[in-house]
């Protein structure tokens, strides 16, 4: 059994990096997917405030907490995590939407360009 400078087993160092590699490669992943999570909810923002419609939707709301604490169920996550997670994420969304009906419509009817942060 040989050991790193460390005083870890090399074996047990090679094991915490591959899953430390794992780790990296899922952030990753959850970046990108919250990054075209934002792009479709800025779309969503965006229309509500070409039609005037208020920047939170607390029935959708309440939908998407339900849906989501049953998936985090099945997929063994802790479903109050999941949905602090959620409210998160939601509380952000409602943010870019309210910052969207605050903007002067142009001409065409079109939200002036957002900085790359609405997008």
């Amino acid at each position: 059994m040989t050991t790193s400078a460390h005083g870890i087993d090399d074996s047990v160092q090679a094991e915490l990096n591959r899953l430390r590699e794992s780790i990296d490669n899922i952030d990753a992943a959850l970046v990108h997917m919250l990054a075209e999570r934002f792009k479709c909810t800025q779309q969503v923002g965006v229309l509500k405030a070409e039609h005037r419609l208020p920047p939170a939707d607390p029935a959708r709301e309440a939908r998407q907490i339900a849906r989501l604490r049953q998936l985090a169920e099945s997929a063994r996550l802790d479903p109050a995590f999941a949905e602090k997670l959620l409210n998160f994420i939601i509380a952000e969304v409602i943010r870019h939407h309210e910052r969207l009906a605050d903007k002067p419509l142009t001409s065409g009817g079109d939200q002036e360009a957002g900085t790359s942060a609405d997008r």
